[in-house]
């Protein structure tokens, strides 16, 4: 008999300025477990992705991470606490309440890559 079980699934997020990315990641609240090679992994609870030292023209700002959260609030509070819309420069949205029951709001990376940020909603 197989075993098909999946232990984990992470994306490649690309970056442009790699230390500077890598930085973004911490200071929003991430923990950079590891790094070698030109990449970095990192973690935040259960949740994980890699930082790649690398960037294919105009592939961030078309890249796209969705983090499904238990208080989208909570959420929204950290990053306007943790800085990174001032030090990096990058974007921020309202929170918002969609039309497919998400509450969410988008934060963009130093590289573009956007990241939507929600919890359900009934």
């Amino acid at each position: 008999m197989s075993n098909l079980k999946i232990t984990e699934i992470k994306a490649f997020v690309p970056s442009k300025d790699f230390e500077l990315s890598k930085q973004f990641y911490k200071d929003l609240g991430f923990t950079m477990a590891s790094e070698g090679a030109g990449i970095a992994y990192f973690h935040f609870g259960h949740v994980s992705f890699l930082l790649q030292d690398f960037c294919a023209e105009s592939f961030a700002e078309n890249f796209m991470m969705h983090i499904l959260v238990e208080d989208v609030n909570s959420w929204w509070q950290q990053v306007q606490k943790s800085g990174v819309i001032e030090k990096y420069g990058v974007k921020v949205t309202e929170l918002e309440n969609q039309p497919w029951r998400m509450r969410d709001f988008c934060l963009y990376d130093p590289s573009g890559v956007l990241w939507r940020i929600g919890q359900n909603i009934d």
